[in-house]
């Protein structure tokens, strides 16, 4: 059972080791700042000139404390967008990849369904996903003690729990263009292009106050400002990830199922 899945896992090991190490670089580069930035100015007088749009692309409340200052160099920029962006990107390149390279035929003309061979391919992006989210937390918690300014354990814990079904709808996102398409190179950068679009449109709504429009948006249920500055817990948003990441995978599997790979 799920060899597909383990074999795809292990692919991975190597790049999700590199994303690890890259996040951590970048995560002890805001550690390592916030101390003289916070004594040095104040940072929300800072923030007041700058403009609306700026302040709602990167969801900033705050950022003279360590957890307001993370939630909007870190997470607004390190998981909502670049790390939404890498899995997407993967995602995308699970199908059309094989296809595009000709060894779908022979991955299929063994004893699997397609839907199975789809569900296993995406089942190996919880790699990443999941190695990230547990080891930066402890590596995040341990430099803003280190500098003594320890952010609220629990709620480290949480951004990274409620990171998890955000980052699967984005790789649902790139895997529906996988299944469109036989060319690898269009799926993934129409991938990038459509969380990338989806992060700027999401914040142009509550600018012009049509929050309604965002809604299609899987950033608009991921808000790691409030889970660090407010101690405010989305679940339903997480479970609505959840849901929207079934019902993408699900439509990949019907249609990959029906579709011609020549």
């Amino acid at each position: 059972m799920l060899e597909l899945a383990r074999y795809e896992a292990r692919r991975r090991l190597k790049g999700t080791v590199y994303l690890t190490v890259g996040l951590t670089l970048l995560a002890g580069m805001y550690i390592a700042t916030f101390p003289s930035l916070a004594e040095g100015m104040d940072l929300d007088q800072f923030l007041e000139q700058m403009p609306e749009v700026f302040l709602e692309l990167f969801n900033i409340a705050t950022m003279n404390t360590i957890e307001g200052f993370l939630a909007a160099e870190l997470y607004s920029i390190g998981w909502v967008l670049l790390l939404g962006l890498y899995v997407a990107y993967s995602g995308a390149g699970l199908i059309a990849s094989d296809i595009d390279r000709e060894r779908m035929d022979v991955l299929l003309s063994l004893p699997i369904s397609r839907a199975r061979v789809l569900g296993e391919k995406f089942l190996a992006l919880l790699v990443p996903i999941f190695t990230v989210n547990a080891v930066l937390p402890v590596i995040i918690y341990a430099g803003t003690a280190a500098i003594g300014y320890p952010v609220e354990p629990v709620n480290l814990v949480v951004v990274h729990l409620l990171a998890i079904p955000y980052l699967l709808a984005c790789g649902a996102i790139g895997l529906v263009l996988s299944v469109l398409t036989s060319r690898s190179s269009v799926a993934q950068r129409g991938a990038l292009v459509a969380i990338f679009g989806l992060f700027l449109f999401e914040s142009v709504t509550i600018i012009a106050d049509y929050e309604q429009l965002g809604a299609i948006a899987p950033m608009r249920y991921f808000d790691a400002t409030a889970v660090l500055v407010e101690g405010s817990y989305d679940w339903a948003g997480g479970a609505i990830l959840l849901g929207g990441t079934a019902l993408l995978v699900g439509a990949s599997m019907l249609y990959f199922g029906r579709r011609d790979i020549a």
